[in-house]
């Protein structure tokens, strides 16, 4: 379990999250709060990838998408090795698929329950 949810499992035991624990919480959301980083980790999804195939994937530049995995890489989301002159990026914290999940069935189901009101 990832020291975020980990967190949030305490906090609904009715044991209060610290103003640190806040500050880290906080500090993942929002990383993932960026459509582009989004965007890197589904396509991490498959596996591991080179810069230059991420850029192509997300239709991002070489030098955007490097910047925003060296966001993802430093809150730990991604790992990063180097071969050669070309670098590969790698899911480190599978995790965040199962939180990915969880918003993204929330958000389905918030979009079923409007487009049935408007039935």
């Amino acid at each position: 379990m990832s020291s975020a949810c980990f967190l949030f499992a305490m906090a609904k035991k009715n044991h209060p999250l610290s103003e640190e624990a806040l500050v880290l919480v906080a500090r993942r959301f929002a990383v993932l709060a960026e459509p582009m980083r989004l965007r890197l980790l589904q396509a991490l999804i498959a596996g591991e990838k080179s810069v230059g195939a991420l850029a192509e994937a997300t239709g991002g530049t070489q030098a955007n998408v490097s910047r925003h995995l060296q966001t993802l890489a430093e809150a730990g989301l991604v790992s990063r090795r180097k071969e050669g002159l070309l670098v590969f990026y790698a899911i480190a914290d599978p995790t965040i698929f199962e939180l990915c999940e969880l918003v993204c069935g929330s958000i389905d189901q918030q979009m079923q329950a409007r487009a049935k009101a408007f039935r």
